[in-house]
């Protein structure tokens, strides 16, 4: 943008207008300034200053003409057309864009060189320190992964911590901006902290050292009452109701409300915190928690959802709050329950009570953790049957917050993957072993300090294999259907992977389900200092757009595995007796969740409807509100997907056996 110098007859008219200046010749104007729209403000240090030509239409029907008033402006420059009334101490040493509207504002100023939060050591997990990650603009959930949980790896960590500390000196600036069409309204202090294109901050009390990374595609929201220091926000968030914020990472469509409580912690997408608090948590992806005295406490998880008075704690009151704990991924916590750290919760897995036993669950996921008489009940497995944990799959990518294309966190939302199904695989040696070693008539086993009933042990066998049968028979159909084979070979052409990538053991980084050779491939890179921070969120992405070709060379080698069969031999035969199995195991699960879900029309559900009527006033009042159950979009989809997929495995197996033999 060109500047000139204020002509005398400008000077006059803002003289006139009862402004001052130190020194008229430090400000600088657009050749179209409009000096009648500037009135009551004092100006100091170096000024430049846009046209103010249009209006703001304001809600109820109110309309501004942009313009200064009323405001002391200190080294600044000031975009066309915005709107600044009523700052009640001053505006220093910002760069404001065009078309932003501030008004009845404390002080907005930077005071001395910020990174704006770029930087900020943020002690998760341990409250005393050990796995401090630095924040920056564009952290991701894997990326923080990989600084909090790969301490051993020093040479990688300190690598990659010079190539943040590299980008946080990049941002340092003694000139802190404010994007265009940003309203700030109703405000108190905002202290060293950037602010992106078309945020709305209406009514927060305080903003220091942080970034509100907002834009025009995905802009963020911050609301009355709000205090937030030490911060990097992240764009699409909405943080309202008093909600305290330090020394957080806010990831992309989180929101946060109703007086939450955030302290030393990190939050990537679509987080949801409300009434509750936490404390050195890593909450990956989709971690929820809604309830007063709900406290999520030096742990890490993802896609969880916190029950009200949740709980857990990480002091033992010897040497001080050093413990944590690892819930994985889709683990839920029901109404006051309570895990005392160090504690690892298998992935999908229902915590019941209170458990103190130090257990470590991570190889039998889909379980439910149950408390009885202080000890820690095991139940392998048998969440697979949940239809609350097929409704939670089908909800989270519908409740994906982020707008635009730039996303910072690569979420797999499956509930069946290869780092699943490994789990289960080593669910069913472990389970096959404790009964082997106690005894087949042994009533109760003991494992990892949990307890397991026999019939539990057998029924998660069951489980874990029919899984098993379902997500190879997943794969198989995937890679097969659409095609068209003239012989035995072209069926084995099409079966072989096109990469030997996702072999071996898988890991979750943080909602990115990833080969475990890739991810000790990337550490040496960044060991080396030969990746820059985008290299390795290029790297993120292109391991999730090829998820399905690396779940097929890991599902491959476990279909070789069960047929007995290596890549020459395989035959038409073994993938029809594959995909049979497949369609028992679909109709049976289907038929679990069925059942499942028809426990909640039944004669207990109905407990409480129709109050001053008879049985039949009850099921009337139960049906007008709740439906009736063959007609609830989940029952029905049930049903359909069994006539979908039973069609689908027809089709499949009619296909292998049109291939000469």
């Amino acid at each position: 943008m060109t500047y000139r110098s204020l002509t005398p007859a400008e000077i006059e008219i803002l003289t006139a207008n009862h402004c001052t200046a130190d020194c008229w010749d430090n400000i600088a104007v657009v050749e179209n300034f409009t000096p009648h729209r500037v009135k009551h403000v004092d100006f100091s240090g170096q000024i430049r200053l846009g046209a103010c030509n249009k209006d703001f239409h304001l809600a109820g029907g109110v309309t501004v003409p942009a313009g200064i008033s009323e405001a002391r402006i200190h080294n600044c420059v000031i975009g066309n057309d915005v709107y600044i009334r009523r700052i009640h101490n001053y505006i220093a040493n910002y760069s404001i864009g065009d078309g932003t509207y501030i008004e009845n504002t404390n002080s907005i100023v930077t005071d001395a060189p910020s990174t704006f939060g770029n930087g900020v050591l943020v002690p998760v997990l341990n409250e005393n320190g050990g796995r401090e990650i630095p924040i920056f603009d564009f952290l991701s959930a894997h990326t923080a992964y990989i600084l909090t949980l790969y301490r051993h790896d020093q040479c990688a960590i300190s690598a990659l911590r010079r190539r943040i500390d590299a980008y946080a000196q990049e941002q340092l600036s003694e000139i802190g901006t404010i994007g265009k069409r940003v309203r700030i309204v109703n405000c108190g202090l905002i202290k060293n902290v950037r602010i992106g294109d078309c945020a709305t901050i209406g009514g927060t009390s305080k903003l220091k050292n942080g970034a509100v990374n907002s834009t025009a595609d995905a802009p963020v929201q911050i609301g009355s009452g709000v205090k937030c220091n030490d911060f990097i926000i992240s764009s699409g968030v909405e943080i309202s109701d008093s909600t305290l914020v330090s020394r957080c990472f806010i990831g992309q469509g989180c929101v946060m409300s109703k007086h939450y409580s955030a302290l030393d912690s990190l939050f990537f997408s679509n987080c949801q915190g409300m009434h509750g608090e936490a404390t050195a948590i890593f909450a990956g992806p989709y971690t929820v928690s809604h309830h007063k005295s709900s406290l999520l406490i030096a742990g890490m998880f993802s896609f969880l959802n916190a029950g009200s008075g949740s709980n857990q704690s990480n002091h033992m009151y010897k040497l001080g709050p050093i413990h944590q704990g690892i819930a994985e991924r889709g683990s839920k916590t029901t109404s006051d329950s309570y895990v005392l750290w160090p504690a690892k919760i298998g992935a999908f897995t229902l915590v019941m009570g209170r458990h103190t036993k130090h257990s470590d669950t991570s190889n039998l996921p889909f379980s439910y953790l149950i408390e009885d008489a202080s000890d820690s009940f095991l139940v392998p497995g048998v969440n697979l049957r949940s239809v609350g944990t097929v409704r939670d799959a089908q909800k989270w990518p519908k409740r994906d917050n982020r707008k635009g294309d730039d996303h910072l966190d690569q979420i797999n939302f499956n509930l069946l993957s290869p780092y699943t199904i490994q789990k289960m695989l080593r669910g069913i040696e472990i389970l096959t072993d404790l009964q082997r070693i106690a005894g087949e008539t042994t009533d109760v086993y003991t494992y990892q300090n949990c307890l397991i009933r026999r019939s539990s042990l057998l029924k998660g066998i069951r489980f874990y294999e029919t899984a098993i049968i379902k997500f190879l028979g997943n794969s198989l159909i995937s890679r097969i259907i659409n095609g068209k084979y003239a012989s035995v070979e072209a069926l084995r052409r099409q079966l072989k992977p096109a990469t030997e990538d996702g072999l071996g053991e898988w890991v979750d980084l943080a909602g990115l389900i990833a080969p475990m050779h890739m991810v000790k491939a990337l550490m040496n890179n960044i060991a080396a200092d030969s990746l820059s921070l985008n290299e390795i969120r290029d790297c993120f992405k292109l391991w999730h757009k090829n998820y399905y070709e690396y779940e097929w060379t890991w599902a491959y080698a476990l279909l070789l595995q069960r047929t007995g069969k290596n890549a020459n031999t395989i035959l038409p035969d073994d993938c029809i007796k594959i995909i049979s199995e497949w369609q028992k195991a679909v109709v049976f699960l289907d038929e679990l969740l069925y059942n499942d879900a028809k426990k909640e029309f039944n004669l207990n559900a109905q407990t409480g409807f129709g109050v001053d009527g008879d049985d039949e006033i009850k099921s009337k009042d139960f049906e007008s509100v709740r439906g009736n159950f063959e007609s609830n979009p989940f029952v029905s989809s049930i049903l359909e997907h069994v006539k979908i997929k039973t069609a689908l495995g027809n089709d499949a197996i009619a296909l292998l056996k049109t291939i000469p033999k």
